[in-house]
């Protein structure tokens, strides 16, 4: 990771805290105001200005989240709010939000309404802005909290990423800065397939990291399932590589040569009559390779949908209302 430092942000700049939400009428009311209390607490010690500004993106809620952020709104214009027509999913809330926030501040941080995400540490990351950082990473110090198979989930995830090409940074979410250059960038990506945290390496401006220790939920539930996690990944390796379909072919090339080994063999052994029924043997190859055309068949069908999904140019979201 790239750590020199470009020169530093002259005068306060204006922050925005970018934050997707999707049905968090439980938590929203104690969040906004801890993430106010830090909008305040950069505005007093000098390291932002006072149009700083907290960007909720209505993520298609069901319950009263809107209703809370409208009256948020009206206690307070530093809260402002936009509202997508339709549930668009993670990604597409955090890049309406950012694309929405990119001319209005200066640099821009993403942060989950349940605040698991320390807020302590956004300060930090706005002094590494000052310091002349582009792109700063919010790392987790450790998953200690996490269950056994989360962290070896997670690990092999982040393993496969690098197997795959992919420039990762382990055990990081979608908890970052951007600067305004950055924002400028990112909007240059015009894909559907939206994976931010493969992007943003990909835009390759000066980054650092800020580590925190992720905390509990302050009320609601996860709106993550683990298909719904399963999906990001899925999402976020065939977005950037090629190399699944480059492996299939190169299984396929080893059954091949298998193929040509067993063929010799069989041919021999029936010259010499030696040849024998093997149904077990039949129908464990039938099955493996069964398995195999299916799992290619599927892999290489994430890449067919991914192309239909792009030529379409499709919207990745509208707007329904705005509170700016």
């Amino acid at each position: 990771m790239n750590t020199t430092k470009a020169s530093t942000y002259q005068g306060k700049p204006t922050i925005a805290l970018v934050v997707p939400c999707f049905n968090e009428q439980e938590v929203l009311p104690e969040s906004a105001n801890i993430l106010l209390d830090v909008l305040n607490k950069m505005t007093s010690e000098g390291i932002a200005n006072k149009e700083s500004f907290i960007l909720f993106v209505n993520d298609g809620s069901k319950d009263n989240t809107w209703c809370i952020i409208k009256n948020l709104h009206d206690s307070d214009p530093r809260f402002k709010a936009i509202s997508l027509a339709h549930n668009r999913g993670q990604q597409s809330a955090m890049l309406a939000g950012l694309l929405t926030a990119k001319n209005m501040c200066d640099a821009a941080i993403t942060v989950d309404a349940d605040l698991q995400d320390s807020p302590d540490a956004i300060i930090e990351m706005v002094k590494k802005f000052a310091q002349g950082t582009d792109i700063v990473y919010g790392v987790r110090s450790s998953r200690a909290t996490d269950s056994w198979a989360k962290r070896f989930t997670a690990r092999t995830y982040y393993k496969l990423q690098a197997a795959f090409g992919l420039d990762t940074v382990y055990d990081h979410s979608e908890f970052r800065l951007m600067s305004r250059r950055a924002l400028e960038m990112l909007s240059d990506y015009d894909e559907r397939t939206l994976y931010l945290r493969g992007i943003m390496p990909h835009i390759g401006l000066i980054s650092d990291t800020v580590s925190y220790d992720r905390r509990a939920r302050l009320a609601g539930n996860t709106k993550y399932s683990p298909i719904a996690l399963l999906s990001v990944a899925i999402d976020g390796i065939t977005a950037f590589t090629a190399k699944p379909m480059r492996i299939i072919f190169s299984v396929g090339a080893f059954l091949l040569i298998l193929d040509i080994i067993v063929a010799i063999y069989v041919l021999v052994s029936y010259l010499q009559g030696n040849a024998v029924s093997g149904w077990s043997s039949l129908m464990l190859s039938v099955w493996f390779l069964g398995s195999l055309i299916l799992i290619s068949l599927g892999i290489v069908g994430e890449y067919i949908g991914k192309i239909f999904v792009e030529v379409k140019h499709r919207p990745r979201y509208a707007i329904m209302e705005q509170l700016l």
